[in-house]
């Protein structure tokens, strides 16, 4: 359905109206590399909802993480969450969602990709990044080159750190400058309901469906949006900005998600529940710097 290369985005350009890019999942995608000793920046694949098949061309060790697209190598089931050994001939193949919506393939020393503006992630709308430097997906026929592979042990996340993509989700939100003018009623709405995936999501954005919230701006002048970001249109209904969003929107903010709580939301599909509560910085950043040092330590070859 669509594949395409990813490494942790394109930093540095936003001002010029180039946006980040990067796995939607930042989790999945730095344990994967992670479990191959790769460099954590290594390209990989972001595989969204599966239907994609490939065939080894060279003997490589490979990581999958995130979620579970009913992997199959040589027709024999494998999970996601660690690392197998690949030969020259072998299959991998990916059917349909079981649990999340994007899995993350890693292959020891990464994809060996051109970088443009320092970047080898696949930005479509801006034809940028991927297998040949100009954002289009993978497609049938296309050949993946890889760095030369390193020797890798037999490696699994340890379990305390693979998600459940099936459970409701709650995320953290951090209230912007705009949060105050959203009423008491609004925010206190905001909170409380339980919102739905609706159908309409991709890599710029997730707008879900729900109680309706309004504040006191019909709109604003056009200024830089974070990753996570939570637009409130005309509508009322909640807007999460993701990895390929536009650099600047008119829409006031509520808050923002952080880029964990974000990936967390990027695995949920059409129909999936997701409730708010309010968090700050200081909360977001101890959640990063506790998940930065569980990737440090979460030593390749042990499942914890």
């Amino acid at each position: 359905m669509l594949t395409q290369v990813q490494d942790m985005g394109r930093l540095g350009y936003q001002h010029i109206g180039v946006t980040t890019g990067g796995p939607m999942d930042e989790h999945a995608f730095l344990w994967a590399n992670r479990l191959l000793n790769n460099p954590l920046n290594a390209p990989q694949l972001e595989i969204t909802f599966g239907r994609l098949s490939l065939l080894a061309h060279s003997d490589t060790s490979i990581a999958l993480t995130g979620a579970d697209l009913g992997a199959r190598l040589n027709d024999r089931p494998i999970a996601p969450w660690q690392t197998y050994e690949i030969k020259q001939g072998d299959q991998l193949s990916f059917s349909m969602p079981v649990a999340g919506l994007r899995a993350y393939l890693a292959v020891s020393g990464g994809l060996d990709v051109p970088a443009r503006l320092g970047s080898a992630a696949t930005v479509s709308r801006e034809q940028l990044g991927g297998l040949d430097g100009t954002g289009a997906k993978l497609a049938k026929g296309d050949r993946i080159p890889l760095a030369p592979p390193s020797a890798v042990a037999k490696a699994s996340v340890p379990y305390s750190e693979i998600p459940d993509y099936r459970k409701p989700l709650r995320v953290g939100v951090i209230p912007g400058y705009q949060y105050r003018h959203f009423p008491r009623s609004a925010r206190a709405r905001f909170f409380t309901s339980e919102y739905q995936v609706s159908q309409n999501i991709d890599r710029m954005g997730y707008r879900l469906s729900g109680e309706a919230i309004h504040g006191d701006l019909d709109g604003i002048i056009s200024e830089g949006i974070a990753y996570g970001a939570i637009q409130i249109p005309t509508d009322g209904q909640p807007i999460v900005l993701m990895k390929d969003r536009q650099t600047i929107g008119g829409y006031p903010k509520i808050g923002s998600l952080s880029a964990l709580g974000a990936g967390q939301l990027a695995q949920r599909a059409p129909g999936a529940t997701v409730s708010f509560y309010l968090t700050d910085v200081a909360e977001a950043e101890a959640r990063r710097m506790i998940f930065n040092h569980r990737l440090r330590q979460g030593a390749p070859g042990t499942t914890g």
